[in-house]
Order: structure tokens, then sequence, then C-alpha cells
């Protein structure tokens, strides 16, 4: 799919693919690989292939960027990327946290699924998250769209947490983006849905 003159909110937006993996590898790198060095693989790996382990988290995700077995938009300022978030198919990416909880609930298996995003420390609070799900959400269209599921942060009113730790963003702004809310999973997280149309 062509990302060609994809632009939100004045900042380009790309998809991950080989002539994009230095720039994203260049955030990861960044930032410790993100999140202890997880690369943003947990959710391609149930079961857990034996590769993943053999390579290492950055180069597992480098084989499923040659192999087009993974999607996330970019979020470039320049020739930088500064943030990413990664969606794609339940079978590409059938690891989510409480797992089994989202299995027994499910009414309608989503089109894609948005697992993760990442935002550079230079460039939290500042919306940047909405940018880049915005994004996904344009690849996605791109794609053909259909139904696409998210797992924001639930946080109670008032409370606030540390950008590093929210690997989903929150509920507020997902329902800001259009999103509606489905049902509770696990401890502070929960299921939202949309319908994208095709681009």
């Amino acid at each position: 799919m062509s990302t060609s003159g994809l632009s939100i909110d004045g900042y380009r937006i790309e998809t991950l693919g080989p002539p994009t993996w230095d720039a994203y590898a260049g955030l990861a790198e960044r930032h410790n690989g993100v999140w202890g060095g997880c690369w943003c693989v947990y959710f391609h790996a149930f079961p857990d292939p034996p590769e993943r382990k053999e390579l290492g988290n950055r180069e597992f995700k480098h084989q499923l960027v040659l192999r087009d077995g993974t999607h996330a938009a970019l979020v470039f300022d320049g020739d930088l990327a500064i943030a990413w978030a990664q969606y794609g198919p339940v079978a590409e990416l059938p690891n989510i946290h409480h797992r089994k909880e989202w299995e027994k609930g499910v009414v309608d298996v989503p089109d894609f699924r948005i697992t993760c995003l990442f935002v550079d420390r230079k460039y939290r609070r500042q919306g940047m998250a909405a940018v880049v799900v915005r994004g996904a959400l344009a690849l996605i269209a791109a794609a053909g769209g259909g139904l696409v599921e998210a797992y924001p942060h639930d946080l109670p009113p008032g409370k606030k947490t540390s950008a590093s730790f929210l690997y989903n963003a929150t509920r507020t702004m997902y329902e800001q983006l259009g999103f509606t809310y489905q049902r509770p999973k696990g401890k502070g997280n929960c299921v939202m849905t949309t319908v994208i149309g095709p681009s």
C-alpha cells in the first residue's frame, strides 16, 4: 500500500517496512529497545516461536518486517521517526494482554487490532499518541478498512500515570478518535472498537 503524501497535523506518516526499518530501529534503540527490550514483538508471540529466542527480539522483529509479517504506522518529524502504532489482523498479532479473558468475551473478531504504540520521550504530552493512531487508521483504511479494536488503559477520573507506562494510550483518547467502549479487559484496560471504511 502507498503512503505517499500521507500527513497528519504536519507530520509525515509511513508504514513500517524495509525502507523505514532503520528509522524504526533508531527510535527503539534510543529507548533501550522499548519496555525492557520488547521491540514490540510480544503481541506476535503466541505460541512463542523458538526463533524469537534464537534471534533475539530485535532481529526477530527485523525478519518479520522483511517478510511483511508485521505492520505499524510511523510518524516522522523530518527524517526522524518519533512514534509508532502497531496494528494488524488477529492472526498476525495473536497475543494480547488478558488474552483468555478477551477470547471469552469476543462477539465479533476484528479485522484489525491496534496492540501498542510508542512515542519518543522528547515528543510526549504533545498529542502525538493521537497522531500515530490516526496514522494507523489511515493505513488500515488503505488496506481495506473494517472493524478495528484497541485496548487502551481505562484510568479512573483524575488519575495520572507516566506516559512511559501507557503502551496503548487511554480510553479518553480513543473516545476522542471515535472509538466506542465495549468491555473491560484485565485490571485497568478495556476493549474499544471503531469501523473504518476503505480509502
